[in-house]
């Protein structure tokens, strides 16, 4: 889910100028405070928080797949090959996660428990395919995919499967809120670049390393 949606962490502070920061950040603030609202209310909301989420995540994919195909003109061929099908898939799945948590709650409960372990296996078999510390997390989060998936079957096998759905919803709601985190994280340290002055204008044609000795022309 981190690389689909492009999850924005602190680090990415470093790369922006002050006045893209004064820009950037309330978006990213009020993403992040809105995915845990969001998760909040679908633990507590047990008629239609199924459905919440699943629309919630919806409308972010198709918002993130526009944004890949509108962006795609702006980079070279090679990642404009893959960001225009990424994007287009993003549509797709979040215009039918819309419909189908408009349509059903029953079904947004089915989607989740199908869903919700997919997710965390595709996202630990990414980290995976890394080095270093990003192959460490996916180690950890296909243990706890693997709980979770068992934990699933095993619910709706022995007790129901309505009770697996209310699981399902809370790890979702989980995931949901942890995303949510690195982008306020982001946002606090954006507020704080943009905060700073913006650096002073280069003027074309002068380094300044001949200004102490009386000019250019010396």
């Amino acid at each position: 889910m981190a690389n689909a949606t492009g999850i924005l962490s602190a680090t990415t502070a470093g790369m922006a100028t002050p006045a893209v920061a004064r820009r950037t950040w309330p978006r990213w603030a009020a993403l992040g405070v809105a995915m845990i609202a969001v998760a909040v209310v679908a633990v507590a909301w047990d008629a239609a928080g199924a459905r919440l989420l699943l629309g919630a995540l919806g409308l972010f994919l198709v918002a993130r797949g526009v944004l890949l195909v509108r962006g795609a003109g702006e980079v070279d061929a090679e990642l404009a090959g893959r960001a225009r099908p990424l994007g287009s898939a993003a549509v797709v799945a979040g215009l039918a996660a819309v419909v189908v948590a408009l349509a059903s709650a029953a079904l947004s409960g089915t989607v989740l428990v199908v869903g919700v372990p997919l997710a965390l296996l595709v996202a630990s078999a990414g980290l995976l395919a890394r080095g270093g510390t990003a192959r460490r997390g996916g180690q950890a989060l296909l243990v706890w995919s693997l709980l979770v998936t068992a934990l699933l079957v095993v619910t709706g096998l022995v007790q129901d499967w309505d009770r697996a759905e209310g699981l399902a919803t809370i790890v979702a709601a989980l995931g949901v809120a942890v995303l949510g985190l690195p982008l306020l994280i982001g946002a606090a340290n954006l507020r704080t670049l943009g905060a700073q002055p913006d650096p002073a204008p280069v003027r074309s044609g002068c380094g300044g390393c001949a200004c102490g000795a009386g000019g250019c022309g010396s």
